[in-house]
């Protein structure tokens, strides 16, 4: 059975779940969600899942939203990106919870705010505090992968695809990979893993879409 992936391009969490799928081997296929022309917002959507979030995934009577649930229930399924021991099990959710709260949180909503947003609606002022909270947050992981080619043990981990999400996006928000050394090394290690793909190839949807 071909698992269900409830998606858009632009969505850096669909993007950690898609990837997740892909890099796992599993059978899946992605069902483009309208958000841009209000689909989340639908009650039929909101049947699916009550949060009205992408990503949702289905593998038969499975269902399941959250990004970080979704890239834990494929690697408990595919036996892959999940660690070698249960010590590694643990790094990997600490990197999970990390990410959405300090890093894909910020990144995402700084993201929506320059981009996506009317330009005379942009506040500058909280996109200047999101700005300085993302550089702590690289700051983190600039200091570990300066030490450490992967986030957690010797190879990629769901951990590497969570924390990368974002990173991939060729809109700005403040992030340019020249200024953090060690982060563009690890971001061209995971492009370079076989079944990466860039998040407008994997997924329907993009801003040259709606151009």
């Amino acid at each position: 059975m071909t698992i269900k992936l409830y998606c858009f391009g632009e969505s850096g969490n669909a993007y950690k779940a898609a990837l997740t799928l892909e890099m796992s081997g599993l059978k899946w296929e992605p069902v483009f969600v309208d958000f841009f022309n209000g689909e989340t917002r639908r009650p039929e959507f909101r049947e699916l899942n009550p949060m009205g979030e992408v990503p949702v995934m289905i593998d038969g009577d499975v269902t399941l939203s959250q990004s970080g649930v979704i890239q834990d229930y494929v690697s408990s399924k595919s036996g892959k990106l999940g660690g070698r021991s249960a010590n590694e099990r643990r790094e990997i959710l600490r990197w999970l919870f990390w990410d959405n709260h300090k890093l894909s949180g910020q990144a995402g909503m700084t993201r929506f705010l320059i981009n996506f947003m009317a330009e005379d609606k942009r506040p500058a002022e909280v996109i200047t505090f999101m700005q300085g909270r993302l550089k702590s947050a690289y700051e983190v992981l600039e200091g570990e992968l300066s030490k450490n080619d992967w986030l957690v043990g010797d190879a990629i981990t769901l951990a590497d695809i969570s924390c990368s999400g974002y990173l991939f996006y060729p809109e700005p928000f403040g992030f340019d990979r020249a200024e953090w050394p060690a982060i563009d090394a690890w971001l061209t290690r995971i492009a370079d893993t076989p079944g990466w793909k860039h998040p407008y190839d994997l997924m329907p949807g993009s801003p040259a879409d709606r151009a």
